[in-house]
């Protein structure tokens, strides 16, 4: 790993901390390596952690009582993923957070961030904004779920995850998306064909 990786430097920028005051916390997380395919939680665990992506790319998703799969988030690099709802109130998941590919991750626990806190306490300010605006993002899918067109949906999920189309499945894009591969197909096709056809 490099001297200085990205969850030291991402985390000291977004919480305004300094670089060491998160390697000094250390001891709040542990690095591992999970091979594509690979499964960091699983439905009926109870969720320990916050997973930091430092390299890869990881997705959450549910499977419901016919099978289907239903993408709730993908995680790639400087992305952090976690069954919140598992973790702060201590019941199994509903979630399978899987590796999509070879990834390493950092596991990190609720101390982590109540260490920090207790030192920097606008570390624990900042950490609750965070929370905060997962929590919009999350009402702000819900509500494109309900009332966007596909290609609207497409569109947006082309700004969040830039370069996700070129790493993931066709298939999961369109379980993230709430369609059918097909349709997918067919909302890149008519995209294509309005900014190329001669105006």
């Amino acid at each position: 790993m490099n001297s200085v990786s990205n969850i030291t430097s991402y985390l000291a920028e977004i919480l305004e901390i300094p670089v060491d005051a998160v390697s000094a916390c250390s001891t709040f997380y542990h690095h591992k390596k999970v091979g594509k395919n690979e499964f960091l939680l699983e439905e009926g665990e109870i969720c320990r952690d916050t997973f930091f992506v430092e390299k890869g790319l990881l997705r959450m998703y549910s499977i419901d009582k016919n099978g289907k799969e239903h993408i709730i988030q993908f995680a790639p690099e400087k992305w952090m993923i976690s069954d919140r709802s598992s973790v702060y109130f201590n019941e199994k998941s509903k979630y399978y957070i899987e590796a999509v590919e070879d990834s390493e991750v950092y596991l990190l626990n609720d101390d982590f961030f109540t260490k920090l806190g207790d030192v920097y306490p606008h570390a624990a300010e900042n950490n609750e904004i965070l929370l905060q605006k997962h929590i919009r993002i999350l009402q702000n899918r819900v509500n494109a779920l309900l009332a966007d067109t596909a290609e609207e949906r497409y569109m947006s999920f082309i700004t969040m995850y830039p370069d996700i189309l070129l790493r993931a499945p066709q298939w999961m894009v369109a379980s993230y998306l709430g369609i059918t591969p097909e349709s997918l197909s067919r909302v890149r096709k008519e995209l294509a064909r309005k900014n190329f056809e001669p105006s």
